[in-house]
């Protein structure tokens, strides 16, 4: 890939109001919206090249026209692998103490371990299966990524020491973490982007309230039986939303989409010289390792994307230590028991279900920029971390000193509220701004992303014990909202000065 090529891949979007519903063509296609075919008096070896691309901007093939009830079928689907996936992170995680009497001589830190590493599976599972959804698809990667979680999530179950489950849950976190990245590119392919604002928030949504259901669903169902009941339960629902992948999922991403349909028309016409207009020049193993490579270069070459990760990063890993502390801080200060705890992690779910009206008011003042404006920005999706980055902090500070002064356990949990209200503020803002940004590339973009926060979210809660210690639930969580404070507000820069940049030169491509 050239420097200029590279340099432009990284730079958002910016779209005229007309254009909308539809991303612009990729490089290499006709740039007809038809099937293309070169003059035959050209005597360039190419000449009889047919080039095959969508039949206009209303093409019924191109997933962006497809029926509602298709629509709504995969995006279902996609939502339960959401909420499947990271429903496994944390449902363990009230069982740590259960699972340390078993695996008796196994230190403390390397028990919590076992619901971070997972996290970090999260992280590494997507670096490699989002670029490969660009090549082959994000079918197979959902269906490949299914099958390997559920039998992961059962080898959880059977593990015989600490080790084994370590390594099962790092692994079941790698193909877990499939539809975390790749679901906001199937979003970017079935939504138009005037209404992904919305769809996204109920997408993020699902993957946000599985972390909150799962301990309480944990709490209780290791204190009827055994911790290990925790995975036959995943186990069966993962077996489950398996299933009905199978049933529902259908091919989205438009470049392996045409690229059937040119060998469709290969074989029905014996024609070999018909090709896809997004099919690369390059051969599979150059194209794989570029492919491979582009997430990690979201991370060094898109400042917007490294100041994004560092921020979400963050977040996520404030989140993971509360997720880890939670069940200790109100069984030891509010005499909770293991079941009965896993209840206080409700306050952090409603927090999070309050993105649905966030998502819906994206969506309305995205295009209410746009129309005042006479162009189309990411940029505008940043304006909700603003409330995010004010909430998160508050929620922390009241959380962390009436635990430290044991006042009424609701008010707490009242703090947790507002918690919940900032991660899911700036997950939605964060996304979906990706999404829009890099819409072509943004399953890498979100891979990206992802393994900074979820390397954040496997690592900090380690620290946990430690900070908490020196600094008591007070100080401890002060500290951590003054950082979140800092960090949500730096994208505002972009949101402030990005498009002034673009606007002032238009000729000049920047680093955004």
């Amino acid at each position: 890939m050239s420097a200029g090529a590279q340099h432009k891949l990284f730079q958002p979007l910016q779209k005229p109001l007309h254009d909308q519903d539809h991303d612009p063509i990729p490089p290499g296609s006709s740039g007809s919206g038809s099937t293309v075919a070169p003059s035959e008096a050209s005597n360039d070896s190419t000449s009889s090249l047919v080039v095959v691309d969508w039949d206009g901007p209303d093409d019924p093939e191109k997933p962006l026209n497809w029926s509602r009830a298709k629509k709504r079928a995969i995006i279902s689907s996609v939502c339960l692998m959401r909420f499947t996936t990271p429903l496994a992170s944390s449902m363990m995680a009230p069982a740590l103490l259960q699972i340390g009497d078993e695996f008796s001589g196994t230190s403390e830190m390397l028990i919590t371990f076992t619901v971070s590493i997972y996290i970090i599976g999260f992280g590494i599972g997507p670096l490699i299966l989002a670029p490969l959804s660009e090549i082959y698809g994000r079918n197979l990667i959902y269906n490949v990524g299914n099958v390997l979680f559920t039998l992961f999530t059962a080898m959880c179950g059977v593990s015989p020491n600490a080790t084994a489950l370590l390594i099962f849950r790092l692994l079941a976190g790698v193909f877990g973490g499939a539809p975390l990245t790749n679901g906001g590119g199937t979003i970017s392919d079935l939504v138009p982007v005037n209404e992904r604002g919305l769809i996204m928030s109920i997408f993020s949504l699902s993957m946000l309230i599985a972390p909150v259901v799962g301990p309480i669903a944990g709490g209780f169902l290791s204190q009827a039986a055994n911790w290990r009941w925790i995975f036959w339960l995943l186990t069966i629902l993962s077996g489950f939303t398996t299933i009905v992948c199978f049933v529902f999922l259908r091919e989205t991403y438009g470049p392996v989409l045409l690229e059937r349909k040119a060998a469709r028309m290969r074989k029905e016409t014996g024609n070999p010289h018909i090709q896809s207009a997004n099919k690369s020049p390059l051969p599979l193993g150059q194209l794989f390792r570029q492919v491979i490579t582009r997430p990690v270069e979201f991370l060094y070459k898109s400042p917007v994307s490294i100041v994004m990760a560092l921020y979400m990063g963050l977040v996520y890993g404030i989140i993971y230590l509360l997720f880890t502390s939670f069940t200790q801080v109100f069984e030891d200060t509010y005499g909770f028991s293991q079941g009965v705890a896993g209840l206080c992690y409700v306050g952090l779910g409603l927090g999070c279900a309050t993105q649905l009206f966030s998502g819906h008011y994206s969506d309305k003042l995205y295009m209410q920029l746009s129309q005042r404006n006479g162009v189309q920005r990411p940029e505008y999706r940043l304006l909700l971390l603003i409330p995010a980055a004010l909430s998160l902090p508050v929620g922390l500070v009241i959380y962390g000193w009436t635990a430290e002064f044991k006042i009424h356990w609701i008010v707490p949990i009242i703090g947790t509220f507002f918690i919940g209200v900032g991660f899911s503020g700036s997950m939605t803002s964060v996304q979906t701004y990706l999404v829009d940004a890099f819409s072509s590339y943004s399953a890498s973009a979100l891979a990206a992303n992802n393994v900074v926060r979820s390397i954040a979210g496997g690592v900090v809660p380690l620290a946990g014990p430690s900070m908490y210690g020196k600094l008591g639930l007070g100080w401890g969580n002060t500290l951590l909202g003054l950082l979140g404070l800092v960090f949500g507000l730096t994208p505002m820069y972009f949101y402030r000065y990005g498009g002034t940049k673009k606007e002032k030169k238009e000729e000049k491509e920047i680093p955004v």
